[in-house]
């Protein structure tokens, strides 16, 4: 335990996530570190963000993200807002440009405290998501959950947002649904060679959206920022809404919406939401032993 890192946990509209240094180092936080802090209730999450030194000429970081089942993840847009709340604490900066497995994301610290994230442009493209079979128009596939003359969930928009999402339109309440028991089922798909984030939304006017997701790689999320990027870009494509929405996370219990909009003069994708230091420690990245900053145990 000699080795150890500053990390912080910290949230993103509840998501629960590590901001993890290992800035000047050339090793990484292990697959085996990940399982053992997200079992530890004190340290359980949802992503591991990794914050490693630049890769590209241009950037200010190369973020590694990691899921609960120690697997890696390409996107995080919750854990992006966290990784520029404390980058903007430590260096009194507004913006940031990261390189992650997704590609380059654009973020900053906005005047009233909120932070916004540049997710790039959506994929539609049934071999980019990847599905395992082409489809044609990816705004509606088939694929269902229950009976074949009475399905319980059916005909999900897909879409990569830096990782797969199928977003599955629902009329009544997302928590009404048995997502832990059909979320695996979903996730695990044959025709998700990847595996993908499963979402339930419900499209309360031309405007608004409530989300339910089952994340993949942590089951189900307090809340997921790309999910609701998603979300709101498959509800433009089939005329549910608008280009700009506000999405209310019916799991998280920090009542304050995302709001998305996927922008017309070039599609990119902006998430503006909050992020929240909860406590921060020292840890392993070989390991996953942790110890708490004195000043933050009563916390």
């Amino acid at each position: 335990m000699a080795d150890m890192v500053p990390f912080a946990r910290m949230n993103g509209l509840g998501n629960k996530i590590l901001v993890v240094d290992m800035r000047g180092r050339e090793d990484r936080v292990l697959p085996e570190a990940a399982i053992a802090l997200a079992a530890d209730p004190a340290t359980s999450f949802d992503q591991i963000m990794a914050i490693h030194d630049p890769r590209a000429d241009g950037t200010d970081a190369w973020i590694e993200i990691i899921n609960c089942d120690g697997t890696m993840a390409q996107a995080c847009g919750n854990g992006t807002r966290c990784v520029v709340q404390a980058l903007a604490a430590e260096t009194g900066r507004k913006s940031f440009t990261f390189l992650t497995r997704a590609g380059i994301l654009l973020a900053r610290e906005l005047e009233d405290g909120m932070i916004s994230v540049d997710m790039g442009k959506p994929v539609f493209e049934w071999n980019r998501i990847p599905l395992a079979e082409e489809f044609a128009d990816t705004s509606r596939i088939e694929l269902q959950i229950g009976p074949i003359d009475n399905p319980v969930l059916h005909s999900p928009g897909v879409v990569s947002m830096g990782n797969p999402h199928a977003t599955f339109w629902v009329k009544d309440d997302p928590m009404a649904y048995d997502l832990p028991r059909f979320g695996p089922l979903l996730e695990n798909h044959p025709i998700f060679p990847e595996r993908a984030n499963i979402t339930l939304v419900r499209v309360d006017n031309d405007h608004e959206i409530t989300t339910r997701t089952w994340e993949r790689g942590a089951g189900e999320t307090l809340a997921c920022g790309s999910a609701a990027c998603a979300a709101a870009v498959n509800a433009a494509r089939l005329g549910k809404t608008g280009r700009r929405v506000t999405v209310n996370v019916a799991t998280s219990p920090v009542k304050v919406p995302l709001i998305i909009e996927w922008r017309e003069r070039d599609d990119h994708v902006i998430m503006t939401g909050p992020a929240e230091w909860e406590w921060s420690g020292m840890l392993d990245p070989a390991s996953g032993a942790f110890r708490r900053d004195p000043e933050t145990l009563a916390s």
